[in-house]
């Protein structure tokens, strides 16, 4: 299933999106409040939910009608890895970390599908990281790798922009990757049975459609399992925990000339299996307005 988070008529909800529409499981009675908690019910459970009433008289709703939200916009946690693909490593001139990069970005920092990304009044300097994101369904503590997959709730696209210039300001990358905004998460969870193994899955960067990053997920240093296994040593996973597992190479800064997002642009981070993540990026000054 493809779960999404959405504004529908001044309201906050989420439902399975089924091609062109969604059937909108959050406007049904004794519906879970969000996505985060309906992650805590089966999933046969949530479909067979009491068809509640829509404004527009249906639970299925148009794709066109919905404001997406990232699929978890309430989450706690966004987990991030960074220098996890071999060939990022490489553009970089670093050695490969023996352990995992961990740092974090906070909620009001992302935005979902087709909400504009915002380039910071405070630098030009935008970048794009096209990664996978992975949702944390059943929480744990001391998670073994080879059980790990049991606790993922599903994969999405994440977008992780990067204020390039204030995440090198100190070793620490927090301040280039919290700027308001300026990453992506979505379109949409899809559940992990339907996504099945990815280490052949193929993962790209389009910007103004020109093709900017590839990787296949065989390229990461730390697979999904072995990341769940660190980070559940370091803090008990919860429902909900959102994992970026970091971006390939080609990245905007590490090219001669660099590229920066600017106005106007389009970016694209796309995922087999997965889909579609799509932004445009405007002025801080224009998004305020």
């Amino acid at each position: 299933m493809k779960l999404a988070s959405y504004m529908i008529s001044g309201r906050s909800s989420y439902g399975v999106v089924i091609d062109d529409e969604i059937l909108d499981i959050g406007g049904r009675p004794g519906a879970p409040a969000t996505l985060l908690d309906a992650l805590t019910v089966p999933q046969a459970s949530l479909l067979e939910l009491p068809a509640g009433t829509h404004p527009a008289g249906s639970d299925r709703i148009a794709v066109s009608d919905v404001t997406w939200l990232p699929p978890i916009w309430n989450s706690d946690r966004i987990i991030c890895v960074g220098l996890n693909y071999r060939s990022h490593v490489l553009e970089l001139g670093r050695e490969p970390p023996e352990h995992p990069m961990l740092f974090v970005r906070f909620a009001d920092s992302l935005v979902g599908q087709d909400e504009p990304l915002v380039r910071p009044r405070a630098s030009q300097m935008f970048d794009f990281e096209a990664e996978l994101a992975v949702v944390i369904g059943k929480g744990g503590r001391h998670i073994a790798a080879e059980r790990a997959m049991e606790h993922v709730a599903g994969f999405a696209g994440f977008n992780d922009g990067s204020i390039r210039d204030f995440q090198f300001h100190s070793g620490q990358f927090l301040s280039g990757k919290s700027f308001w905004r300026s990453g992506a998460f979505g379109p949409w969870i899809v559940t992990a049975d339907e996504v099945g193994d990815i280490s052949n899955l193929e993962i790209r960067a389009l910007l103004n459609g020109q093709e900017m990053q590839r990787a296949r997920f065989d390229d990461l240093l730390f697979g999904v399992p072995d990341l769940i296994a660190y980070i559940s040593q370091v803090m008990p996973l919860q429902t909900g925990d959102v994992i970026a597992t970091g971006t390939t190479g080609g990245v905007g800064a590490a090219r001669n000339p660099q590229v920066w997002m600017k106005p106007g642009d389009v970016i694209e981070v796309v995922i087999d299996k997965i889909g579609t993540l799509r932004n445009t990026i405007v002025d801080e000054a224009d998004a305020a307005a």
